[in-house]
């Protein structure tokens, strides 16, 4: 396969734009995608402005981009044309949806006239319609350049997920002249089902999923992956399986399975990851000062961290069970009278109105006493030379003046709290959020006599946008253990995020990942990288197993722990997205020969 002569286009809801696991996918593998394709690799999202921003930057199309967009903008369509700022900046194509909103009853009849499909007034099936639309025009302007010039590039379209998938049938009606690739990262229908039963995978073989769909009142959104599933001429999933979903549930088997990847960055010294673990910890260990000891003190230096991440889907993530297991967790840490403090941090995106008072005073407070300790401290030396030249006599309280003192103190003072650490960082929209209430039902309060803390972060990670100062990533490597024990799980990034960073992690037994780490990996325990046996265990079992296993890992001794880093680091090159791209150049062949 020539991939010069490939003109090769990813669509996504999520290009350049964070909200699930397939951002991570897509920014990730595109690095690698342009350096096999190079300006013949293009990406197309929905252009949300402010947030596009923080990742786009606009610039003149040129060549083949710029004829095809003089056509697509000729017909009154709206679009910009740049480079993702990530690794490798690739090309994007951000359209301006919204902007043909007075066209979305024509859109819809037609979506119900040629595809049969009906579209109610609902805002994800108006926003896949008009999109989709809009994509398709796109499309058939590059086609038609292509077709007009005589030019020997060959056209992919690679879609993910149903919300974009709406192009798909649109394309074929018009019979565009592009080989078309559909990827399900979970069936919709799946992700309804899994917080409503004991055992989706068993649960699906006996459905019948259109009246399902009714039921859960997703029935357009339903008819809309499964058009795209058929009309593609190439359809994939990530793991396994969602292979199987998508055989009782979308009644399509997948033509391959193409596994999530990351880009790992090996270390040339051994020790290198080591030190990042340490650095970033050390960021971690700021952050909680700030937080917990207004109110008391522990010592970090006997403090781990442990995390959950992801979507906020509070059963399919496992968030029940590891909240579950955490008192159980604190209480064996007591019994067995192990000297350390365990801090759980929760980290999804929920709905807030920014961070809690509280939170962000004391933090502010915390900065201006490093601030005032750091700019008082550069008088201290001058001081303890003019002391050893007069005489060496050393005298400490008079390294710090009556002002610096009194200064100091009142900074202090006025850090300091009554009562308990907030157990959640923001004030939440929803007062009955679930999390927060799960938390509370299981008594964890920060109570100081605990040895489990819990920080709940109900948003992402950043080192510009949260008040921890960190990128995602980094956090992960500054911290101990990644616990992820999922319910319903196609994937699952976060555990093989933890690998690219080195940190041990659990998952469960439902997971895309652990079918495929079990696959690549049999001896993955020896390596940190835990499953936990949800499958064949009742939930309470699956809890108490799971508080086990990470005592295991926190009850290990400094050196233990960094054996084990090593460990996870060794095998991490199994996920780089250099050993796993072959998957996605498989599936374009194949595409190709149709």
């Amino acid at each position: 396969m020539d991939l010069s002569s490939i003109l090769l286009f990813e669509v996504s809801w999520e290009v350049c734009r964070q909200i699930g696991g397939i951002y991570r996918v897509i920014r990730t593998k595109a690095p690698v995608m342009k350096q096999l394709f190079g300006t013949n690799y293009c990406l197309i999202g929905p252009d949300f402005f402010e947030q596009s921003n923080l990742e786009f930057e606009e610039m003149a199309p040129y060549g083949v981009y710029q004829k095809a967009l003089e056509k697509y903008w000729s017909l009154g369509f709206r679009a910009r044309f740049g480079k993702w700022l990530i690794t490798g900046s690739p090309n994007v194509i951000l359209i301006d949806y919204l902007s043909q909103f007075h066209r979305i009853q024509e859109y819809k009849y037609y979506f119900w006239v040629d595809h049969g499909i009906e579209t109610p007034d609902e805002m994800w099936v108006n926003d896949s319609v008009l999109f989709g639309y809009q994509v398709a025009t796109l499309i058939e302007m590059f086609a038609n350049v292509i077709n007009e010039e005589g030019n020997s590039l060959q056209l992919i379209t690679h879609f993910h997920e149903w919300n974009v998938g709406s192009t798909i049938p649109i394309l074929r009606k018009r019979q565009v002249k592009t080989k078309i690739v559909f990827t399900t990262h979970a069936t919709l229908l799946a992700r309804y089902i899994a917080p409503t039963v004991d055992n989706i995978y068993e649960y699906m073989k006996y459905i019948d999923p259109y009246e399902e769909a009714r039921r859960l009142n997703i029935f357009s959104q339903y008819l809309i992956e499964r058009a795209s599933a058929y009309g593609a001429d190439v359809f994939t999933t990530v793991s396994d399986i969602t292979a199987e979903e998508t055989k009782y549930l979308l009644h399509k088997s997948v033509h391959l399975v193409t596994p999530n990847g990351l880009n790992i960055q090996k270390f040339v010294v051994a020790h290198e990851h080591q030190n990042l673990h340490g650095l970033f910890k050390a960021k971690i260990h700021d952050f909680i000062t700030g937080y917990f000891f207004p109110y008391y003190t522990f010592d970090l230096d006997k403090t781990l961290y442990i995390f959950i991440s992801g979507r906020y889907e509070f059963r399919n993530k496992g968030i029940d069970m590891f909240i579950d297991a955490l008192p159980i967790l604190n209480e064996k840490i007591q019994k067995n009278q192990l000297s350390v403090t365990v801090v759980a941090f929760i980290i999804t995106k929920a709905a807030t109105l920014g961070y809690r008072y509280e939170v962000l005073q004391n933090r502010f407070i915390f900065e201006e006493l490093q601030n005032a300790t750091m700019r008082i401290s550069q008088n201290i030396p001058q001081r303890l030379l003019q002391q050893l030249v007069e005489a060496p006599n050393i005298q400490p309280q008079q390294l710090l003046t009556e002002s610096e003192l009194v200064y100091l103190k009142r900074i202090y003072y006025s850090w300091k709290r009554k009562g308990l650490p907030s157990v959640v960082t923001h004030e939440m929209v929803h007062p009955n959020d679930i999390i927060l209430n799960y938390i509370y039902k299981n008594q964890l309060f920060n109570q100081k006599e605990l040895a489990v803390k819990v920080v709940y972060h109900p948003d992402f990670i950043s080192e510009f946008g949260s008040i921890i100062k960190i990128d995602y990533m980094d956090f992960i490597r500054g911290t101990h253990l990644g616990v992820f024990p999922s319910y319903y799980e196609p994937w699952g990034y976060t555990p093989m995020e933890c690998t690219a960073a080195g940190i041990p992690s659990i998952s469960s037994d439902w997971t895309g990942f652990s079918s495929f780490l079990q696959e690549q990996l049999p001896n993955h325990d020896e390596y940190g990288i835990f499953i936990l046996p949800r499958k064949s265990l009742s939930y309470w079992d699956s809890v108490h197993l799971l508080a086990d296993k990470i005592y295991s890992v926190i009850s290990m001794s400094r050196r233990e722990r960094i054996e084990l880093r090593n460990k996870v680091e060794s095998v991490s090159s199994i996920f780089d997205w250099s050993n796993l791209i072959k998957y996605y150049l498989q599936a374009y062949k194949l595409a190709l020969s149709k």
